[in-house]
């Protein structure tokens, strides 16, 4: 049967569907449609964007990002850069990131290596050793590290690179910094890939981070990040592009005949639209596929701006809220057993810092996270506000509204995050080299004509647009 939506899809042939209207389903449509490619995408949702999606979630006049906030990767990514100045609007904060202790200091991580390493004393020089090597070279780096599987144009530095990349976070951090600033520091980096600091390769995701954070400075949206969603739009429109949204694909029999597909879904959504049309194997490694742990979010409407003990949190758009590596690890390492931790490891994202038309004039909004187990039923928000009062004294009398995310409700806003997982897949060893399935081309499907282009492919979570773009590379080189 024929989907209703399919009646609003402008008569035809088309290139390329794509499905999905993600950071990384419109980069892939950017791609095919600069190649000349007459391309369609179709979006779920009403309106296009995914995770790069803004909305007024708690009172008139404040506007909250549903997902990404903070394009760390996005900002100095290969797609972003080659867009038109119009569709991406970056406003950089003074500092990237704050890292609050208790005893009222913080570390901090600012735009230059030199300046965040004059900060951690001893362990300075060992943080330019570590970081200056990547942002000095920073186009190699990403050439090579966020790619799809290929031989490296740089074999040495991502050697280097991939050495340090594979070990464990604590492991790296023991090694390389002796005391608690620098070793909370990159602690807090390493823990968003929301994976076990003590697990193989938890480093890598701290690694590039940190390096993005020295190259790009972890700028937002003005406006919001639903703006750089409708730049994306207006681009590929300019193009010759053209998007349905309200278009739910269950099938890909649902979809109008092309000559290939591209899929911004998660391998456990592509395994049920293809029905039995995958071979045995893939559709069991498919199956082995494991999502991330979830997320517990909460968005805020503030009277004021977050009254932080630390001074240097008030110039951060991203602050950390783990005290010690120990204490953040063992926030991590909880979520991994299954268990909500008591101290929860907090990202807290305060953009009217540095984009005040986000809000009313003299009021803000700020948005925090905790990471729970997939699928976690019960509530965040006491352990949430604990931390960021044990930091903020005083927070929650600043707060006028709250708009509260549990797994379940990400996964109904987007069904990609499934279980409240926002990054496509654990981030572990495994599936780091599989992702979602090991291949020197993991876009392709065994079915032909149809690719993968979602977060669950390298080089995985972020608001970048680069699964989209190696995607459309892949379907490109195979004639499509």
């Amino acid at each position: 049967m024929t989907p209703a939506w399919r009646e609003r899809v402008p008569a035809g042939s088309w290139d390329a569907v794509v499905v999905g209207s993600g950071p990384n389903g419109l980069a892939a449509a950017i791609t095919l449609a600069r190649e000349g490619r007459r391309v369609l995408v179709v979006e779920a949702a009403d309106e296009a964007g995914g995770g790069l999606r803004s909305a007024e979630l708690t009172e008139p006049g404040f506007v909250h990002d549903l997902c990404a906030t903070i394009f760390a990767i996005g900002a100095v990514s290969p797609f972003f850069r080659s867009l038109p100045p119009e569709a991406r609007e970056f406003v950089v904060p003074p500092l990237a990131l704050a890292h609050p202790f208790d005893d009222g200091r913080a570390a901090v991580l600012d735009r230059g290596v030199a300046a965040t390493a004059s900060g951690l004393g001893a362990d300075g020089p060992a943080w330019s050793r570590t970081f200056a090597p990547l942002v000095d070279r920073w186009d190699d780096v990403a050439h090579d590290a966020l790619g799809p599987p290929h031989l490296p144009r740089h074999p040495f530095r991502l050697a280097r690179f991939g050495l340090d990349a594979v070990r464990s976070a604590a492991s790296l951090a023991r090694a390389r910094f002796a005391g608690a600033a620098a070793r909370a520091l990159f602690a807090g980096l390493a823990a968003h890939g929301n994976v076990p600091l003590e697990g193989a390769a938890s480093a890598a995701i701290g690694l590039v981070l940190g390096a993005t954070a020295h190259a790009g400075g972890w700028p937002v949206a003005r406006g919001g990040s639903g703006r750089i969603a409708a730049g994306l739009v207006a681009h590929l429109a300019a193009l010759g592009g053209t998007l349905v949204t309200g278009a739910r694909v269950v099938s890909l029999d649902e979809l109008p005949p092309s000559r290939c597909a591209l899929l911004d879904v998660t391998p456990r959504q592509l395994l049920a639209m293809a029905g039995g049309r995958l071979p045995l194997r893939y559709r069991r490694a498919l199956a082995r596929f494991r999502p991330g742990a979830g997320v517990f979010k909460v968005d805020y409407a503030l009277e004021a701006a977050t009254p932080w003990r630390a001074a240097e949190c008030a110039r951060a758009a991203t602050v950390h809220l783990g005290g010690s590596f120990e204490e953040t690890a063992a926030s991590e390492a909880a979520v991994a057993r299954g268990e909500a931790p008591e101290r929860p490891f907090v990202i807290l994202v305060q953009p009217t810092l540095v984009d005040p038309s986000r809000a009313p004039a003299g009021r803000h909004v700020a948005w925090a996270y905790g990471h729970v187990p997939n699928g976690w039923t019960g509530d965040l928000l006491p352990r949430i506000e604990a931390q960021i009062e044990r930091f903020a004294p005083g927070f929650r009398d600043v707060v006028r509204a709250r708009s509260v995310w549990t797994p379940a409700r990400l996964e109904v806003s987007n069904p990609n995050h499934a279980g409240g997982d926002i990054g496509g897949g654990a981030a572990d060893l495994r599936q780091l080299l599989a992702r979602p399935v090991l291949s020197l081309d993991p876009y392709a499907t065994p079915l032909e004509g149809v690719f993968l282009c979602s977060s669950s492919t390298p080089p995985g979570a972020g608001a970048h647009g680069l699964c989209g773009v190696h995607a459309a590379r892949s379907a490109l080189r195979r004639g499509f």
